[in-house]
């Protein structure tokens, strides 16, 4: 029996992944577009007031009361950053979201793979908003302080956090190295609350976990896609290959997705050179196609790991490799994110991340809101220390692939 890592599970409850440092953008990173901030011109295109002027007179009239009777100091209250929030939170849409420009500069150093912050990867729950430790990278300062997976953040710097925005709480958690950050967990399995100081730290994320198994296979973990990821991915997979690997697990399991690019990349080790890999649809039904412009490097027997947190671009691979036949999917069904962010830059530094499309699988099958189904579906008991689905790919692989 193998394991899972840490003596625990890969899965979960949890829907939406991020890396601390790393947000959730779909596939579409858009540049700056210069746009002007609608408070300035208070009209949409169609001549309409955003602010109307019963609205605006309403809202000075809250602020005048707060500064009369609150009870507490409002000299430090950024109005325009909430009131802008609650604007764009008002569309009803989890994925459109509005970033200052504190919160963007950190989304967009996070892309880079490196950040400086504790070392820890964290999801959110949709429907709960909690916020839990999927890994604490041994070499980070999160889990030197005594961080560990499955712990759920209950305050960063003094605020409560479920129910918040997982980037934004992220952003929170990220700052200049050398620099404190106070965060209390709650632990399940001990049933406490824990307070911890941490120090930040700049870390390098490690996106990609491999290593040998039995029977010459080769296994490769992909946490997410970041612009390191591409780069770690091929490094492992040469590496196994050069130790001996004749077959090959990839495990997506937990993945909450990333770059389009980096997914593509990878795509590209396995999916011929001219076929399509994912394509996406915009309102307008204006497409846009990413195809495979290279050779395959991956040829060996495959087995794609999944579960209920293989999201977004991670389903853009699983959903490659099923539909050209590439590989066998093993796991549960995936969680279904088939939609697609722009992230755009105001004048200010500050930022919109709106939907803006939706995707396709090569055969012309969006999986939003129902994911995709594993060829050979296997549940994992959480209450065990074994990898079930693991175990079972290893099974497929030495009994089934040439």
């Amino acid at each position: 029996m193998i394991k899972k890592k840490n003596g625990i599970s890969k899965g979960g409850a949890i829907a939406l992944s991020v890396l601390v440092g790393l947000i959730e953008t779909g596939l579409i990173v858009l540049a700056a577009v210069g746009i002007i901030w609608m408070t300035e011109h208070r009209t949409q295109a169609d001549g309409n007031k955003v602010v109307s002027d019963s609205l605006e007179t309403k809202l000075e009239v809250i602020r005048m009361r707060i500064n009369q009777k609150f009870l507490y100091d409002t000299t430090d209250v950024e109005y325009d950053d909430y009131i802008l929030k609650g604007f764009v939170e008002s569309f009803g849409d989890p994925y459109t979201v509005y970033y200052t420009a504190e919160e963007y500069k950190t989304l967009q150093e996070s892309m880079e793979g490196t950040y400086s912050g504790i070392g820890v990867m964290v999801s959110q729950n949709v429907e709960t908003g909690i916020i839990t430790v999927i890994k604490a990278y041994s070499n980070g300062p999160g889990y030197a302080a005594g961080i560990r997976n499955d712990d759920i953040f209950y305050k960063v710097a003094g605020e409560e956090c479920t129910g918040v925005d997982v980037n934004l709480v992220v952003s929170k958690i990220r700052g200049t190295a050398g620099t404190p950050v106070e965060i209390t967990v709650y632990r399940p399995s001990e049933n406490r609350y824990i307070d911890y100081t941490i120090i930040r730290q700049v870390v390098e994320v490690e996106e990609v976990d491999s290593r040998m198994l039995e029977g010459n296979i080769g296994y490769i973990s992909v946490d997410s896609f970041t612009e390191v990821t591409f780069t770690q991915f091929k490094n492992a997979y040469r590496a196994l290959v050069s130790d001996g690997a004749e077959k090959l697990i990839i495990d997506l399991r937990d993945n909450g997705g990333g770059l389009v690019t980096s997914v593509c990349d990878m795509a590209e080790m396995v999916v011929p050179a001219g076929k399509m890999i994912v394509y996406t649809e915009d309102r307008d039904g204006a497409k846009q196609t990413y195809a495979s412009m290279t050779t395959p490097e991956i040829t060996l027997p495959l087995v794609v790991l999944v579960n209920g947190e293989t999201a977004s671009a991670s389903e853009i691979f699983t959903g490659a490799i099923k539909d050209y036949k590439l590989g066998t999917i093993i796991g549960t069904q995936t969680f279904g994110k088939g939609i697609v962010q722009g992230l755009y830059e105001l004048t200010d530094g500050s930022a919109l991340k709106v939907t803006i499309s939706r995707y396709y699988t090569p055969s012309g099958v969006c999986i939003h809101g129902t994911g995709i189904e594993p060829d050979i579906e296997i549940e994992d008991d959480y209450q065990t220390e074994e990898d079930e689905q693991l175990d079972a790919a290893i099974r497929y692989l030495m009994n089934h692939a040439e």
